[in-house]
């Protein structure tokens, strides 16, 4: 298990579960919340249908979320195995003392091992095509820019996810205030939820708005419980989501300082060298001049 990014491994994990939550969940919420409008607030089809319409193109979005993160999240997972196994390399070579026990494994899990053939291990075909993708990514600048964006971007559908578990949520106490009519003053008849007031349907729709008995009716169906709970599951989701990229970024960040910090301490190593050679070559030419004039 030497070399492996676990920070990385965790990252990639945490993220496909988050994506694979928000967006199955998010789904299937999409879909109930579709029937619930046209069972209880719309008898008109063309009031409706444009909501129909948008839904059906978030649903979509969702698709391509779903490919976009599962591409992400291998390159993610190649970035990390290609890092460190140019780091791990760069230490085969050239072992600084400063950096023993920290740098070393905090980056590739524990210190290296020597490069003779008892201490290699076998590689894998998942971490060998995960090295060649990270190859042929380039410099984990690039990436890191590339998990900044993401990350912004996807603060922002982590607070749209809110929108819809609020709507929810403002209904459930409305729906708990007309079941337990001592906990509110007002009476239970002018107790409404108007689907038009949140711009789910036009002001023209008919009803539009359900109120009293017949909406508590609607909260202890299946239908309204389930798609709750399932926008409740895909904001969580978003969630975890968001802590992954941010969990990612700060490793992307940390791989990028100590590969710097490697490279420069294997330059400054190369360096001593040249300075020691260079000294040596400028005072071996003087030794047999002194000579010859010591016997003159």
């Amino acid at each position: 298990m030497v070399g492996v990014p676990f920070a990385s491994v965790i990252a990639t994990v945490l993220c496909f579960a988050g994506v694979a939550l928000f967006c199955g969940c998010g789904h299937e919420a999409l879909s109930g919340t579709e029937k619930l409008i046209e069972t209880y607030f719309s008898k008109n089809y063309q009031e409706y249908e444009y909501l129909i319409h948008v839904i059906n193109a978030f649903q979509f979005v969702i698709y391509g979320i779903a490919i976009f993160f599962f591409l992400y999240g291998i390159l993610l997972l190649a970035e990390g195995f290609y890092t460190t196994t140019a780091i791990k390399h760069i230490l085969g070579e050239f072992k600084p003392p400063a950096m023993k026990g920290g740098l070393i494994s905090t980056v590739t899990g524990g210190p290296p091992k020597g490069r003779s053939t008892r201490g290699r291990q076998p590689v894998h075909t998942i971490e060998l095509i995960c090295r060649c993708l990270g190859k042929w990514l380039g410099h984990p600048d690039k990436f890191v820019g590339v998990t900044y964006v993401i990350t912004i971007l996807w603060i922002l559908i982590f607070a749209c996810s809110a929108v819809p578990v609020y709507i929810y949520f403002n209904t459930w106490v409305t729906c708990q205030s007309i079941a337990f009519p001592g906990k509110t003053t007002t009476s239970v008849s002018t107790l409404c939820l108007d689907a038009r007031m949140y711009g789910v349907l036009p002001w023209n729709a008919f009803p539009g708005k359900v109120c009293g008995t017949s909406l508590l009716a609607i909260c202890k169906t299946s239908e309204f419980q389930m798609t709750f709970h399932l926008f409740i599951a895909a904001f969580v989701g978003a969630a975890a989501t968001l802590v992954a990229l941010i969990h990612a970024l700060m490793c992307l960040s940390a791989n990028r300082v100590y590969q710097q910090r490697v490279l420069e301490e294997k330059g400054k190593s190369q360096e001593t060298p040249q300075a020691e050679s260079s000294e040596l070559t400028d005072i071996l030419p003087e030794t047999p001049q002194r000579s010859a004039e010591n016997l003159l």
